[in-house]
């Protein structure tokens, strides 16, 4: 009896001995077929060339709002909207009677002093004349005659200033075109009260715009500045006038980013002799981004963005290690990244979250 247990024992023994013998072979097998088995490639650099299309606006290139510089009414308007002007052609005439009245008083109060003034003159040349004579005129009377004639000298001259101010004011009723241009707006009609002040100020009499040439206005993105240099020709095109492109070159960059958009202010001068294109047109530009230098361009599988960052998983060792980097450009499916990234490195080209760091790789 105690030799049938003792080789019932010994058999269970070697039995249990072999399955784990199995098992821990079939483990060992297990281990190995688990490494993933994972595409990569070996990075490279390229210059990536990308388009950009930005809302854009064309104002005139001179644009003013004209204003009445002195209280006063209408009299008569000689242009109306779209009218073509040149510079210097008289606009709008206004009529001030008191301005008229002040100007009269002005000269008379000019004359009288000057008739003050040639007196004193005459007397004090006189008295200087004989004064040659030794013992005629005193001294203090010459002096005091001197004296008369320089201030009545100087009061001539404040009614000269103040006759030259108040027909300087007279030429305001006279309003005439600063630039060559296009009267796009009137506000006034004859008889209306106009000023620099109060309601006849609130609204600009006219608004003239200069129409042969355009500005085009663009707000390029932080990202995409430095892409661009003063004497580049973009395109571009208006959704009113179907099926034509534009040309225009950047001729004035702002330096400098608004602080509310992020962006920066980049101008183009458009030449519009047919005046097909108007001011307060919305333009479509096409930016064509072309880099400068080489830069690394890898497939847009191969970067994670999580909460950890952005990164990519480079293969080192046949082990994956976390490479933090940032996106530049996209085109189609592909990315610019910009990282402390050796050359030649090989990485990991279909990236997911669950690839950890540290992950064998087959």
């Amino acid at each position: 009896m105690k030799n049938k247990l003792l080789k019932t024992s010994i058999l269970f023994l070697v039995l249990t001995s072999t399955l784990i013998g199995c098992n821990s072979e079939k483990k060992e097998i297990v281990t190995i077929d688990t490494a993933p088995a994972m595409e990569i490639f070996t990075i490279s650099k390229e210059k990536l060339a990308t388009e950009l299309r930005i809302p854009a606006e064309l104002t005139g290139f001179q644009q003013v709002d004209i204003y009445a510089k002195v209280s006063s009414f209408v009299k008569e308007l000689k242009v109306d909207i779209g009218s073509q002007v040149k510079k210097g052609q008289l606009l709008i005439i206004l009529e001030a009677p008191e301005i008229s009245s002040q100007l009269a008083a002005a000269q008379s109060r000019q004359l009288s002093q000057k008739a003050i003034y040639t007196a004193s003159k005459s007397t004090f040349d006189r008295l200087f004349e004989t004064s040659k004579i030794e013992g005629t005129i005193s001294k203090n009377d010459l002096e005091q005659a001197a004296a008369r004639k320089n201030s009545d000298y100087a009061q001539y001259l404040a009614t000269q200033a103040a006759y030259k101010e108040i027909s300087i004011m007279k030429s305001y009723l006279e309003i005439r075109a600063p630039f060559d241009g296009i009267i796009s707006a009137r506000n006034v009609n004859p008889g209306a009260y106009v000023g620099p002040a109060g309601k006849g100020s609130e609204s600009p009499l006219f608004t003239l715009q200069q129409q042969v040439k355009l500005r085009l206005s663009v707000y390029v993105p932080e990202l995409y500045t430095g892409y661009l240099k003063i004497g580049d020709e973009l395109t571009f095109n208006v959704k009113s006038i179907n099926n034509q492109t534009f040309n225009a070159k950047i001729a004035r960059m702002s330096g400098a980013l608004d602080s509310r958009l992020r962006s920066e202010r980049v101008e183009l001068d458009v030449v519009n002799k047919t005046k097909k294109l108007l001011p307060g047109m919305v333009a479509e530009v096409l930016l064509p981004l072309k880099a400068k230098d080489s830069n690394y361009v890898v497939p847009k599988s191969s970067v994670v963005t999580s909460s950890d960052g952005v990164y990519v998983l480079r293969v080192e060792n046949n082990k994956t290690i976390k490479t933090p980097v940032q996106k530049g450009r996209e085109l189609e499916n592909r990315v610019e990244i910009f990282g402390n990234i050796p050359e030649n490195s090989l990485l990991v080209k279909v990236v997911s979250e669950e690839i950890k760091d540290g992950t064998a790789v087959k």
